[in-house]
């Protein structure tokens, strides 16, 4: 008696499942059902087809025992792709005083022209591409960047071999404008107020760029 109920439920089942499936409205041949997704313009900009970017570099040098000054400058690249570029920077700042000059009032340890601090370096970069997104509808390309190269440096009364460590972060606003944040170390030896030591001069930039 148990097994026939059993089957006798299992028949109903199937009945009832093969009318629910006839009661369907059956679907033609040939129709193409689309998804309703609901698009969105998004104001996204590009680098421009050229490689090559210049522009200018202002900001505050912390040069090692002589303080912070403004510092003004140039900057340049080449993008070898979008991943890799060579740069290029030029710069220029006035050092202050010593902490030891400010407190005891004493002879200056450098002349007012050998206060003036200039430096130019060539740096291998690293691009890691990404997006900014100010709001749902605007969004713009960037990249944090990574540098590392070497130049000279001109203070005191005399031109250093140094070597530059930076990073930085790209905004590109058209795709023939961009600005720049960048941090970057210029390491080089010193022995102005002593014995010879590696001194680190770090610079805080902000510049503007154009591609051509």
């Amino acid at each position: 008696m148990e097994v026939r109920f059993r089957s006798l439920f299992l028949v109903v089942l199937a009945l009832l499942n093969s009318s629910s499936l006839m009661a369907q409205e059956p679907v033609k041949a040939g129709t193409l059902i689309e998804p309703k997704v609901t698009r969105q313009d998004i104001n996204e900009a590009n680098i421009d087809s050229e490689n090559f970017e210049l522009g200018l570099l202002v900001g505050v040098i912390s040069i090692e025992d002589f303080s912070s000054s403004p510092l003004f400058g140039l900057r340049a690249a080449y993008y070898i792709n979008e991943d890799f570029f060579i740069e290029a920077t030029y710069g220029q700042a006035e050092a202050g005083e010593t902490s030891f000059e400010v407190l005891s009032g004493g002879a200056p340890f450098l002349t007012e022209e050998e206060r003036d601090y200039s430096f130019y370096n060539v740096s291998f970069g690293y691009n890691l591409n990404g997006e900014t997104f100010f709001t749902d509808n605007l969004v713009f390309n960037s990249a944090t960047y990574f540098t590392l190269g070497a130049g000279s440096t001109d203070f005191g009364g005399d031109e250093r071999f140094t070597v530059s460590l930076g990073a930085g972060y790209r905004l590109l606003l058209t795709d023939y404008m961009a600005l720049h944040f960048t941090l970057r170390d210029h390491l080089f030896n010193s022995e102005l107020i002593g014995e010879e030591k590696t001194t680190h001069n770090i610079e805080y930039g902000f510049s503007a760029t154009f591609f051509f």
